[in-house]
């Protein structure tokens, strides 16, 4: 008798400490990672600023943030200058000067586009996630589904009314590393989530799933995406429900 609130009173702590511990840890991690980066910029920063306009020459302490605060400041100087005819006379005569050597213009040119890709044409980034039978069938990868585009690998693959797209398979838990495979639209099973979810179903090893909304769909069993307003009384169905038959009241019952 006197093992059974013992025992309870133990669960209970233990519940209170994993309960903690998943409220403590992501922001742990979080402000690691953060701490982390404002480190790493103010150890590439701080080195340039000249002793009379760096605090920490007059603090007994130094100040963490600001060599970031710098290294923003700068950035968004050299955006404003390049935005005028000066600035962009002066970025494009560095960037010929890039072009004449030979190992550092494939990668310039390379790192150029992704991040003009990435931050600037919102179009060309990856549009949907979906699904891919790898490495066996039967087995089935996530991927992030790219923009489907005219290509010198499209003209060489591509089949009449099933085009070849680009795919790249992720890594977990790290997502910025995969593969980049093309493949017959098909074969590709597209999915609802966004890439934000997958991302996040990526990471965590598929233990943080996006939860699953049901859809509508009509009498006729046509699918309605977007938001409904004041949908007609009757006219739609949860998918995969059954219609809902018509009671017939005592009167309506034919009389034997």
């Amino acid at each position: 008798m006197s093992d059974a609130p013992r025992t309870s009173g133990m669960t209970r702590l233990r519940n209170y400490f994993l309960t903690g511990f998943i409220v403590c840890a992501p922001l742990a991690i979080t402000a690691y990672i953060a701490w982390s980066f404002v480190g790493w910029v103010d150890s590439w920063v701080k080195p340039y600023i000249p002793a009379r306009y760096s605090p920490d020459t007059y603090l007994p302490f130094p100040v963490p943030g600001f060599g970031l605060i710098v290294a923003l400041v700068l950035i968004t100087l050299i955006g404003f200058m390049t935005a005028n005819i000066v600035g962009r006379a002066i970025v494009n005569f560095g960037e010929r000067l890039l072009g004449r050597m030979p190992l550092v213009r494939g990668i310039y040119g390379s790192l150029k586009q992704i991040f003009q890709t990435v931050l600037s044409n919102k179009g060309d980034m990856f549009r949907q996630v979906g699904l891919v039978e790898y490495p066996r069938k039967g087995v089935w990868s996530l991927v992030f589904v790219a923009s489907e585009k005219e290509t010198e690998i499209n003209q060489k693959l591509d089949h009449a009314g099933d085009p070849t797209i680009a795919v790249f398979m992720p890594c977990t838990p790290n997502p910025t590393t995969g593969f980049l495979m093309y493949v017959p639209k098909s074969d590709i099973v597209l999915l609802d989530m966004t890439i934000e979810d997958g991302a996040r179903l990526i990471v965590s090893a598929g233990l943080v799933a996006p939860e699953v909304k049901p859809k509508m769909v009509t009498m006729n069993g046509q699918p309605i995406d977007g938001d409904l307003a004041n949908p007609p009384l009757g006219g739609l169905i949860a998918e995969g429900a059954q219609p809902a038959r018509k009671s017939r009241t005592a009167s309506s019952r034919p009389n034997k």
